[in-house]
């Protein structure tokens, strides 16, 4: 089913199934499915894939054999498509459909499920071909071996219906960083709609040549930018990592639809640049909250934030999972920006660990529950384990630090267990759970201290000046210039001053979740420095290798929009 809500969830958080067919022909009424290839992309990550031979019940011409390798041989005991066809309708549900000339391997599957009688998925689809032909014209070819070549990525077994498939989901993940950066597209939405720009059917906006040479003179660094109408109000903000060819893309031919309006709307352009993409991050959703511009429809509202707490006040501390941030004497680990990936956390820690899964009022019974009857608890409830229990629980906390041998130990020798004994359903849910535990590595083990405790100073670099940003118990200070709110924060925290009012608030746990969650994906711009390691401030700027905190790049720039536009046509 295709929502509104659906079609303004953010690119990166999208699900997807990226979807390939291999053929007896070219036509869907006359030739059937010899392979099909089904590759599930959650969070621009592979987490599950499903692949299979079909018996086309006819003959698979010479040729195809010579395209694919697939014999006649081959599908002879390969399940027949009626067979499989709830298995794909079920994994394809109500993901977004993606694929290299998407509209071949869609017809195909329209025609096999109509034929068995099964109803037609209604998806969103998007086809990386199209997306292709949009951003990379200069490719003499676009098939999926040119677009692979050109993003450098390995296409080893072509016109095999998985590794295609799997192609074009790296297709879609490499294109993601130019698609958001250069051509604004943030939601599914955008997206969606961007494939289907008619190029001759735009109208083409003329710009001077003093506005020309004014964007092609803007820097390759992060930054923010404004637009203002005429009346001198800010109509919308945004942030980019490359501010050149942000503003530039405002003004291509192929620009959304979004973004000509704004143009057209626009007198003003002003920029402030940035040390880094991270505090542009931060200043853009801060801006936006307090400015309401009209043409930012995200970043309004605080979104959801989510927590891991281990309830250590207990005698025998469990999990669970909350929304709030509290100093209650308990562990918070996160954040999580959905509560689906703090459960992926939560059922990774029940499974591979041994901590009690039961309610304060289960435990109080001290009766031994079926988890402890399969040895999947330590039983707590005996009430003679506690010796053990903590150090179970000591394992989770190693675990949510960042060492994950232990769990991946124990969850490879289980996946072995029930391999011996033949169990291998069981044997593959765990291997999900162990691909699920590497799919999260890069996401995890950034900070080792629990969210809420956590006193570390970031030091990030991406060649353009330094950034410094401390989280300390819960609150966020930014190094400015000529601010003394980060000093003083660091001289609180060396000189053991307490400020009762300094409890953290929604903006601060915004901040640490654009903070943290750029810092994930891109590590080798950022060192983290533990307050607690050093004596003093004296000691840690000297650990950094400074005296003084390079200063904050502030350069502003205004263009005239209107004066600089010789003739923009109206859509």
């Amino acid at each position: 089913m295709i929502t509104d809500e659906l079609l303004e969830i953010p690119v990166a958080e999208a699900e997807f199934c990226a979807l390939d067919v291999e053929t007896t022909g070219l036509s869907p009424y006359y030739s059937r499915i010899i392979e099909i290839g089904l590759v599930h992309i959650k969070d621009m990550q592979v987490v599950n894939t499903y692949s299979t031979l079909v018996n086309p019940g006819s003959l698979i011409p010479y040729y195809i054999t010579q395209l694919t390798g697939i014999r006649q041989d081959d599908v002879y005991d390969a399940p027949y498509f009626e067979d499989i066809a709830s298995e794909v309708k079920n994994f394809i549900g109500n993901k977004i459909l993606l694929g290299h000339n998407l509209s071949f391997d869609i017809s195909f599957i329209k025609h096999e499920f109509s034929k068995c009688n099964v109803e037609n998925p209604i998806n969103l689809s998007l086809c990386t071909l199209r997306l292709a032909r949009k951003i990379y014209p200069f490719l003499n070819r676009k098939s999926l071996n040119s677009v692979c070549n050109h993003l450098n990525i390995k296409l080893i077994n072509a016109h095999r219906a998985l590794e295609d498939a799997e192609a074009a989901g790296r297709i879609l993940m490499r294109m993601l960083p130019e698609l958001t950066e250069i051509h604004n597209i943030k939601s599914v939405n955008d997206l969606i709609n961007f494939q289907f720009v008619n190029k001759k059917a735009e109208k083409k906006v003329k710009i001077k040549k003093s506005l020309s040479s004014a964007v092609l003179s803007l820097p390759h660094c992060p930054g923010i930018y404004y637009f203002l109408n005429s009346k001198n109000e800010i109509i919308y903000i945004g942030k980019a990592k490359s501010l050149k060819d942000r503003v530039k893309s405002y003004f291509s031919p192929s620009a959304v639809r979004k973004a000509k309006k704004i143009i057209h709307q626009a007198s003003k352009l002003k920029i402030n640049i940035t040390n880094s993409e991270c505090t542009a991050l931060i200043y853009e959703a801060e801006l936006i909250k307090k400015i309401n511009p009209k043409h930012n429809s995200q970043l309004k509202k605080y979104g959801n934030k989510y927590f891991l707490r281990i309830n250590s006040a207990k005698p025998f501390s469990n999990l669970e999972i909350c929304n709030t941030f509290d100093f209650d004497g308990n562990d918070y680990f996160g954040l999580f920006i959905k509560r689906d990936k703090a459960n992926n956390i939560l059922d990774i820690i029940n499974k591979a660990f041994l901590l009690r899964e039961c309610k304060d009022k289960e435990l109080a019974r001290k009766r031994r529950c079926l988890l402890a009857e399969i040895e999947r608890c330590v039983a707590p409830c005996d009430g003679e384990n506690k010796e053990a229990y903590n150090d179970e629980l000591e394992k989770v906390y190693e675990f949510l630090y960042g060492n994950h041998q232990i769990a991946l130990n124990r969850l490879l020798a289980k996946m072995k267990e029930y391999s011996d004994k033949l169990m291998f359903e069981k044997a593959a849910e765990t291997k999900a759970l162990i691909d699920l535990i590497l799919a999260q590595i890069h996401k995890s083990s950034l900070l080792k201290e629990p969210v809420n405790s956590a006193k570390v100073l970031f030091e990030i670099d991406e060649g353009f000046g330094k950034d410094y940003i401390a989280l300390i118990s819960g609150k966020i200070y930014v190094h400015q210039e000529n601010d003394t709110t980060f000093d003083t924060a660091l001289d609180d925290f060396y000189e053991n001053t307490i400020n009762l009012f300094e409890m953290p608030d929604e903006e601060d746990l915004e901040k640490m979740k654009i903070i943290l969650n750029w810092i994930i994906r891109n590590r080798n711009s950022v060192k983290i420095f533990y307050l607690k390691d050093y004596t003093g401030k004296t000691e840690l700027y000297k650990k950094m290798s400074m005296n003084k905190f390079r200063k904050t790049a502030s350069l502003t720039q205004d263009f005239d929009i209107k004066e600089l536009l010789a003739n923009v046509s109206n859509n």
